[in-house]
């Protein structure tokens, strides 16, 4: 099994451990299913029994050791499931956190930066694979040629006339500006009239705080449920 998950492991990954995992996962993947990455907790101080995260091509499946190492807990989410995902790194390590349409949060912390980060790669991969599937190959088939019908010079084509509407109101088809959009002519900086900068103009951990303050918001009652919802959707689109 370890040789054919040597293009998954490096110098961060204890290969007993991935050995273990890969082990349990023999009877749980399914038909076509391909593991693409397995990353492993290192903790700083005591690591016996570390937590596991494995990306497939079809899921993403949370391994935690449960009875001192006798057992295993596997909770999986289809990545259609899947809104977004995040690593924020630190000094001891890196958090790989997703996000379900659900609203549900999942965190995966203590994880070396390379591995965090190949996983962090592998789900936006599968993320873009959803939103813009690689087209299928047409299917030729061999059609027989249409006989064509030459109109007989009997028949006369009438051509209604249709009486044109002169418009003189252009406020009617003119579309009205969404609320809180701002016109980019008139911010070309990219900083909004609050002096705050664009949503386009923040990384992804910015982007990833913004989302847990408004969350802190939310759970402190200064904004509505509605308003926090409008907030994370478009904080998502941008990730």
């Amino acid at each position: 099994m370890i040789d054919n998950l040597k293009k998954i492991l490096n110098e961060d990954q204890d290969p007993k451990a991935i050995e273990k995992i890969t082990a349990k996962l023999e009877n749980l993947l399914m038909s076509n299913e391909e593991v693409g990455y397995i990353a492993v907790q290192k903790k700083p101080a005591v690591n016996i029994l570390p937590d596991s995260i494995v990306v497939t091509n079809k899921r993403i499946i949370l391994c935690k050791p449960k009875n001192l190492g006798l057992s295993m807990e596997f909770v999986d989410y289809d990545w259609d499931d899947i809104a977004a995902s995040f690593v924020k790194e630190g000094i001891l390590g890196a958090d790989f956190t997703f996000t379900t349409k659900s609203e549900l949060t999942h965190t995966v912390d203590y994880l070396p930066k390379n591995q965090a980060r190949k996983l962090y790669t592998f789900a936006k991969e599968q993320l873009d694979l959803l939103k813009n599937p690689k087209p299928a190959a047409p299917i030729v088939e061999d059609v027989k040629p249409i006989e064509t019908v030459e109109p007989s010079a009997e028949i006369e084509e009438t051509i209604e006339e249709v009486a044109t509407e002169e418009v003189t109101n252009y406020a009617e088809i003119l579309p009205v500006a969404q609320s809180g959009y701002r016109d980019e002519k008139q911010h070309p900086d990219g900083i909004n009239d609050s002096g705050e900068r664009r949503l386009s103009e923040l990384s992804q951990d910015e982007l990833f705080e913004k989302l847990q303050n408004y969350k802190k918001l939310l759970d402190n009652g200064l904004i509505l449920q509605g308003e926090y919802d409008n907030l994370k959707k478009e904080i998502l689109s941008y990730m």
